[in-house]
C-alpha cells in the first residue's frame, strides 16, 4: 500500500523539474522567458522553497512536453514519464513503454496463449506501425497477406490498410510495437558499407 503523503509528493515535484530540465539541456533562465516566470521563482520551485501551483505547473508541464499529472505523481525513481500500467484490449494486454501527447508511442504487446487461436478481425484506423517480435510466433494480416513472423522478425506498414495480429499456433506471442501519426517512417542506420577502394587487395 502506498502511504506517500500530500506534502512527500510535492516535495518531490522540485527534484523532478529539475531533472527534466536538465535532461533537455535548458538553463533557468531560458526555461523562466519560455514559461513567463521569473528565474527565482523557477528555482525557488526546484529546491523545493516555493509549492507547485497549477498555474506554475502547466506552462512546465507545456514546455517539457509531459501530462501534468506526471509532474506530480510520478515514482521517485526511474524516468517520470513512464507509467507502466498494462491496459488489456481485443483479449491482448497492451503495457506502454513511453508517455507524452503526439509523436511515437511504444508498447510491449503480450498475446496470451490459447488451445483455439482468435478468428482474424482486420481494423483500420490512421496512422504508421512498427513491430518486432520478441517471443512466440505472430501471425500478421495485412491487406490480402497473411504472415507469420519467428521471434526475430520485423515489420511496419500503414495503419490505415485492414490489419489484424494474433498469435500463429496458439501460444503466447510477445511483440514491441511502435506507432506512430500517418506519414511518420522509420529511420534505420546500418553500417557505411565498403568504398571499392577498401576493397581492393594490397
Amino acid at each position: 500500500m502506498d502511504h506517500t503523503t500530500d506534502d512527500e509528493v510535492l516535495d518531490a515535484v522540485g527534484p523532478r523539474l529539475r531533472a527534466l530540465r536538465r535532461e533537455r539541456g535548458l538553463t533557468l533562465a531560458g526555461l523562466a522567458t519560455a514559461a513567463g516566470v521569473s528565474e527565482s521563482t523557477l528555482s525557488r520551485l526546484e529546491n523545493g522553497q516555493r509549492r507547485p501551483s497549477l498555474e506554475l505547473l502547466l506552462p512546465l508541464a507545456r514546455i517539457h512536453d509531459v501530462p501534468l499529472d506526471d509532474l506530480v505523481g510520478a515514482p521517485r525513481t526511474g524516468d517520470p514519464r513512464i507509467h507502466l500500467k498494462p491496459i488489456d484490449r481485443y483479449g491482448m494486454t497492451f503495457v506502454p513503454l513511453s508517455r507524452r501527447p503526439g509523436g511515437v508511442h511504444a508498447f510491449k504487446m503480450i498475446i496470451p496463449a490459447r488451445p483455439q487461436p482468435l478468428e482474424p478481425t482486420p481494423q483500420t484506423h490512421e496512422g504508421f506501425e512498427w513491430l518486432y517480435v520478441l517471443n512466440g510466433r505472430l501471425r500478421l494480416m495485412i491487406g490480402d497477406r497473411d504472415l507469420t513472423l519467428p521471434p526475430g522478425e520485423a515489420a511496419e506498414f500503414d495503419t490505415s490498410l485492414p490489419h489484424w495480429l494474433g498469435s500463429a499456433d496458439g501460444g503466447a506471442v510477445e511483440v514491441l510495437v511502435l506507432f506512430g501519426p500517418q506519414g511518420l517512417r522509420a529511420h534505420v542506420r546500418s553500417e557505411p558499407s565498403r568504398s571499392p577502394r577498401s576493397e581492393r587487395r594490397p
